[in-house]
């Protein structure tokens, strides 16, 4: 399971990616299109061509996790079409996996308190 924490890195590929391609297939996608390394265990977003249907790769140190979600009657909210791919807050993660827009989601940064008590 994926529970994205504060430390989680999570990576979006910009462009759909087909969708065909399973466990090895997308972890060379993400090595060679991408330059990530999929076994660093940062969770890696996948789309495809049709905005309905995302998959994310993430290794667990014991093997390679692949996630397949298809929304009905919606699609997800994508970043821009362009070449690479962008980081995201897990904030953020959390609401594209829900279907919401995840451009509304601001997380505020943890601060440090100067005092104890």
């Amino acid at each position: 399971m994926i529970a994205p924490g504060a430390d989680l890195k999570i990576y979006v590929a910009t462009r759909p990616i087909d969708f065909r391609r399973g466990l090895d297939g997308l972890a060379a996608a993400a090595q060679e299109i991408l330059g990530l390394d999929p076994y660093s265990g940062a969770a890696i977003v996948f789309r495809a061509k049709r905005a309905d249907r995302i998959k994310i790769l993430v290794w667990d140190r014991t093997g390679l996790v692949l996630v397949h979600k298809r929304l009905e009657g919606s699609k997800f909210v994508w970043p821009q079409l362009r070449d690479g791919v962008m980081r995201m807050s897990p904030a953020m993660f959390a609401a594209l996996f829900e279907g919401l827009d995840w451009r509304l989601v601001r997380p505020e940064r943890a601060r440090r308190p100067q005092l104890a008590g």
